[in-house]
């Protein structure tokens, strides 16, 4: 299951990952964002060791929202040694997922 970060450990996290990185913008009212849970979670363990999954709630974390423009609920970004090199908004399979992971790892 995805990592919940918050505003205060996302640099550690996700910027200074040693792996690329998902960060799963979502929200805990969106149905959509909870259909898209379990897909992370397959994802997660499909690239166990070369990618990880971590979730920052739109809610509470106002600041990343606002620093990442984040629009929609959920939306995907892929960090990359400290940058952001792909976002995602909305549903999404898992063929879809992976077809855009394989563009960035």
């Amino acid at each position: 299951m995805a990592e919940r970060v918050y505003t205060d450990d996302f640099a550690s996290k996700v910027l200074e990952s040693e792996v690329p990185t998902i960060v799963d913008f979502y929200s805990d009212s969106c149905i959509t964002c909870k259909k898209l849970a379990p897909t992370l979670c397959d994802i997660e363990e499909e690239y166990e060791g070369k990618l990880k999954v971590v979730k920052v709630n739109t809610n509470y974390d106002t600041k990343l929202v606002e620093d990442y423009e984040i629009k929609a609920n959920p939306t995907l970004i892929l960090f990359k040694e400290g940058k952001a090199v792909g976002k995602q908004i909305g549903p999404r399979d898992y063929d879809d997922l992976v077809d855009w992971i394989e563009d960035y790892i």
